[in-house]
């Protein structure tokens, strides 16, 4: 009977999933990645800046890092001082400060300065977890090898009955089974803009909202 059950709830979120997939492709058919970059260096600085901080102070800060530190090179040769300084504004700089010297760093001594193209290069370079290399990976190399799970995406999907995890790396795994892979990374981008834009955390608009009447926690 369990096997029974839990088969009828799986095809349920499945279902559901794919009536959420295609009222969002029609209200966000181009959801991309909001930080600006023009090479996957720059989107991995941007990312490692962007955690615990906004992708629009991210957007303000890098234009002028992106000018200054054009290669890994450049980033790891950077004086500690003078970069803590200049992304100061994005919050826990000094940790961001050490994360971007050491993944260039190792850019520079293990893959010539290029940024690698694989989930397992990529998180064994200091300051890239699951999340940024899930983002850089779908972004700017097209390759969908997860789901990135940020807030955004945490709390929708919680909201939309898709996972019922809490944790971001089980939270992934749930949503691997249900979404199609073609899907994973616009599916993120797209949760987020969702959730930036429509479903705010303390005031969400669910009568504007393409999901309400889906959504089992609609207020509609």
């Amino acid at each position: 009977m369990k096997t029974k059950v839990s088969a009828a709830k799986a095809a349920e979120r499945t279902s559901r999933v794919r009536k959420i997939i295609a009222r969002l492709k029609q209200e966000y058919p181009d959801a991309t990645c909001a930080l600006h970059h023009g090479s996957a260096l720059e989107l991995a600085v941007a990312t490692i800046l962007s955690a615990q901080c906004t992708d629009a102070r991210v957007n303000i800060v890098t234009p002028h890092l992106f000018a200054k530190y054009r290669t890994a090179r450049g980033y790891a040769a950077a004086d500690p001082a003078v970069l803590e300084k200049e992304i100061q504004s994005t919050g826990f700089f000094r940790n961001k400060t050490k994360s971007i010297i050491g993944m260039a760093q190792a850019l520079v001594e293990k893959h010539g300065g290029e940024v690698p193209q694989t989930m397992d290069e990529l998180t064994a370079l200091p300051g890239i977890g699951r999340k940024t290399a899930n983002v850089i990976l779908g972004t700017w190399f097209r390759k969908n090898e997860g789901v990135v799970v940020d807030t955004h995406v945490q709390r929708l999907t919680g909201l939309l009955g898709l996972a019922k995890q809490t944790d971001p790396v089980k939270i992934e795994q749930e949503l691997i089974e249900i979404v199609p892979r073609d899907d994973w990374t616009w599916f993120s981008h797209t949760l987020i803009q969702h959730g930036r834009r429509i479903c705010v955390a303390r005031r969400p608009k669910c009568p504007e909202c393409v999901l309400n009447r889906i959504c089992p926690s609609s207020l509609v």
